[in-house]
């Protein structure tokens, strides 16, 4: 097995927003769907369990990760092309990265991606959302492999056969990993442009590891900067609210995985205002704490453990049920430790 792409004893902390994890006994990190394929194959003959995720900012790693699993990460997945079917884009390639093409391209389609912390894959799979519009607004076809098949072949679904809804897709009711995806634009031609402006984008911004989430912000803020001031055009305004919502609730200032719950929309409040009508900010267990400034965020203060993050959502759902009589969902997905 090619070492570049399968590592022993690696340490899950520094593949999470949450910067919390043990060491897993096996972890990937493919770059093509064929070594994907032969990560899967390996799996298969160790009899591994695979646990597949993009940029790990909606995951809560164990402290002691189960030593069955092998941990696959597809954040270097990044292959975008167009070709005679669309635009096609890896699933490890950040959502970020769609809004700053987007502006490229001269198109707002793709605004709502900017400084949404995760991958396109992991974007298709909970059907990312901010304000009203979501991923599979965007969403043409979608490429997975279907764990169950002996051969791992890639297989498509159309968006209109996905079943989205608010957070919620076929994929989080299957064991397929998401590979890629055709994604809709209005302008091939201008697309093609903003492409080959993005790639030069990356050759002058600084980019460190997306998964620390003050490098993510800088990384992404100053990729916006840097082509309004090479254009002598101003950031967007849309981009701007952006930063300034996300900026005034501290999203990237401490290692968390920005909501832990559903909003419960028959219940007619967000979850944050639920968290904050029981005054629940601030409270703190071992080295976590529900947010200061947003009662749905609860963050790593430095040395918070896996079972720190727990105890506070649990903390959290049996407080709410008291009061209002409903457990609130988790968007958080809390791996299984041992």
């Amino acid at each position: 097995m090619n070492k570049q792409f399968i590592q022993s004893n690696a340490d899950l902390s520094a593949y999470s927003t949450y910067e919390i994890g043990g060491k897993a006994k096996y972890l990937a990190a493919p770059t093509t769907i064929e070594e994907l394929t032969s990560v899967l194959e390996f799996a298969k003959e160790k009899e591994l369990k695979p646990f597949w995720f993009g940029m790990g900012s909606n995951i809560l790693f164990p402290d002691e990760p189960k030593e069955d699993m092998i941990f696959i990460s597809l954040k270097e997945l990044k292959e975008t092309h167009i070709d005679e079917k669309g635009w096609f884009v890896s699933a490890g390639m950040p959502m970020s990265h769609l809004s700053l093409i987007g502006l490229a391209s001269g198109t707002a389609d793709f605004d709502f991606c900017f400084l949404l912390p995760g991958t396109v894959g992991a974007g298709i799979y909970m059907n990312a959302k901010y304000y009203n519009r979501q991923i599979c607004d965007i969403l043409d076809t979608a490429f997975y492999i279907d764990l169950n098949d002996p051969e791992f072949k890639v297989q498509t679904i159309h968006v209109d056969g996905c079943g989205y809804s608010y957070k919620n897709s076929i994929f989080m009711n299957n064991d397929w990993i998401i590979v890629g995806a055709y994604l809709k634009h209005p302008d091939f031609n201008a697309l093609e442009q903003g492409i080959r402006e993005v790639e030069r984008l990356e050759q002058v911004v600084e980019y460190r590891n997306p998964s620390v989430l003050p490098n993510f912000y800088k990384y992404y803020t100053a990729m916006a900067e840097t082509w309004a001031q090479d254009h002598e055009a101003e950031v967007p305004e849309s981009f701007k609210s952006v930063i300034q919502d996300r900026g005034s609730k501290f999203h990237f200032d401490y290692p968390s995985c920005g909501s832990v719950f559903k909003n419960n929309y028959d219940f007619g409040e967000p979850m944050g205002k639920v968290v904050d009508r029981l005054n629940m900010r601030g409270t703190v267990h071992g080295g976590a704490s529900i947010s200061s400034w947003h009662g749905n965020m609860i963050v790593n203060q430095g040395n918070a453990k896996a079972e720190d993050i727990v105890h506070l959502v649990e903390q959290v759902k049996k407080s709410v049920n008291e009061a209002f009589d409903f457990i609130p969902e988790e968007e958080l997905i809390i791996v299984e430790k041992k």
